[in-house]
């Protein structure tokens, strides 16, 4: 068995897991190459059928090309899918763009938007494959439990994670108080109340995620690739702080080949994402907070 294989077997176990283990089972998708390694994922977990919803959290400022790509996908392979915003503080202008600070715009748009989201006080906008239409709905059940992408090697404060990663009420995280997960014994059960995210993907790193989307041929947003201009985005987020690298890696072999013994070798995957560019633990402020 080779490491992919070992890494895929995992973390369709854990997926498995977390479908028996809450009831109101959800997965987060970015629209990234790591949650959609998680889709690919989920699919073969249940053999070709997701039996939870996706759930995107749109800030107002991502990549219009990542919306595009998330809409075609979730009609492509009728997926429901649940898109949370925060368009009180969108339409009272509480973002980087029109002055705010990255940090605040980042728990406005981004935390706030995905806990109201996931406790279900947030409006949700719905797609149903089965009509192909989209819904606005006002109040809705809260998940329990929420499916994401996260890798140990993506950030410092990523690295502090369980598998199975306990939050309180209010969604927010204390790394100090997770429980010890040794020999791959997962703790499933929580007091009522708690809110959990489970991570597949923890043991994978950047190398195997490209790997693996090379050796499953998993379709990705094309903006990853060089399209001609010698640039292309590692890692996806909002357009005001993200910026793409230098790059001539048309496809997932390059970039393969940029990972392990290329300009990327020694370079975080981040590097472009201006909040982790700004220091101060940015993002596990916002993790502690409530977000991914």
């Amino acid at each position: 068995m080779t490491k992919l294989d070992q890494l895929e077997a995992q973390s369709i176990f854990i997926i498995r897991e977390a479908y028996k283990s809450f009831k109101n089972l959800g997965m987060l998708w970015s629209i990234g190459k790591d949650s959609t390694v998680l889709l690919w994922l989920a699919k073969k977990s249940f053999f070709g059928h997701v039996p939870f919803e996706l759930i995107h959290v749109d800030t107002g400022y991502k990549i219009p090309a990542m919306i595009a790509y998330r809409d075609q996908l979730a009609r492509d392979l009728k997926i429901r899918l649940v898109v949370g915003q925060n368009k009180q503080a969108l339409a009272e202008k509480r973002t980087f763009a029109d002055g705010l600070d990255r940090l605040s715009c980042c728990k406005e748009l981004k935390t706030v938007a995905l806990k109201n989201t996931l406790d279900g006080t947030g409006a949700r906008r719905i797609y149903d494959p089965r009509r192909d239409e989209w819904e606005e709905v006002e109040h809705s059940e809260p998940f329990n439990a929420v499916i994401v992408g996260v890798r140990s090697d993506e950030e410092g404060s990523r690295s502090k994670e369980r598998v199975f990663s306990a939050r309180d009420q209010k969604s927010e995280w204390d790394a100090g108080a997770q429980p010890p997960e040794l020999w791959n014994l997962y703790k499933t059960e929580f007091a009522p109340g708690t809110h959990v995210r489970v991570h597949p993907l923890l043991d994978w790193t950047e190398l195997n995620i490209w790997e693996y989307i090379e050796r499953e041929k998993i379709p990705t947003i094309d903006i990853y690739y060089n399209q001609g201009d010698g640039k292309r985005y590692r890692s996806l987020g909002c357009y005001p702080c993200t910026t793409p690298v230098e790059s001539d890696a048309r496809n997932p072999q390059e970039i393969i080949a940029e990972l392990v013994g290329g300009k990327f070798r020694n370079i975080a995957e981040r590097s472009g994402r201006a909040q982790d560019r700004d220091g101060g633990g940015t993002l596990e402020i916002l993790r502690k907070e409530g977000y991914m």
